[in-house]
């Protein structure tokens, strides 16, 4: 177990934080090429609100400034959840206060990064669940530590789009009347060729009566 005023000795200058002598440090952890938050927080059973809550001052809100070597505060005496989920796709609130048998109450002052609606859940968010409040609190002036979404995150639950979006509007085939078919006319025989029922012969062929 080590201070806060022992750990301003072993660390670089920029790693003093706000919330120095709050309390003591109970756990820490070295930061590692390629590290980000919530990989940092996945990997040591610590929530994306808690390592940004004790480290404000420390790590940036878009946790931007990580630099290996460097040791940070995991946890403080008295402050700290080490029971933690990671948030996956489709997840919801209701379903990891019901899964892990707490109430949403408690699921929010543990991770009061989370707004009303629980719709800036990330995946990769790692999230306190324990079962009382374990948390550091905010350090106030509205500031909630831990609440920008990482640029790359998507969503738990991606908000639904309107059957639709995004494709271009098909203009409605214009009305159309039926045209009446007239039926094609016969052609007219030709003359001197007519016949009736083929049983009439042409008047120039008949006798004459002085003929008879």
């Amino acid at each position: 177990m080590f201070s806060h005023t022992l750990t301003a000795v072993f660390v670089a200058l920029p790693f003093l934080a706000q919330s120095a002598f709050a309390g003591d440090c109970t756990r820490s952890y070295t930061i590692k090429e390629g590290d980000i938050c919530d990989s940092i927080s996945a990997a040591n059973n610590v929530s994306t609100y808690q390592l940004s809550a004790i480290n404000v001052g420390v790590i940036d809100s878009t946790c931007s400034n990580l630099m290996p070597g460097n040791t940070i505060c995991l946890g403080y005496a008295g402050e700290d959840c080490s029971t933690t989920y990671t948030v996956v796709a489709d997840d919801s609130c209701e379903m990891i206060a019901d899964n892990h048998r707490v109430n949403t109450t408690i699921l929010h002052l543990n991770n009061p990064q989370i707004d009303q609606d629980c719709s800036n859940v990330y995946i990769g968010e790692v999230l306190c669940v324990g079962d009382k409040v374990q948390v550091p609190p905010a350090p106030g002036n509205n500031f909630v530590p831990g609440a920008v979404i990482p640029t790359t995150a998507a969503p738990a639950k991606p908000k639904p789009t309107a059957p639709g979006a995004g494709a271009p509007a098909v203009p409605a085939p214009a009305p159309t009347t039926s045209a009446k078919v007239l039926p094609t006319p016969a052609p007219a025989p030709p003359k001197g060729d007519h016949h009736d029922d083929g049983d009439d012969v042409d008047d120039e062929d008949l006798p004459f009566c002085d003929e008879l």
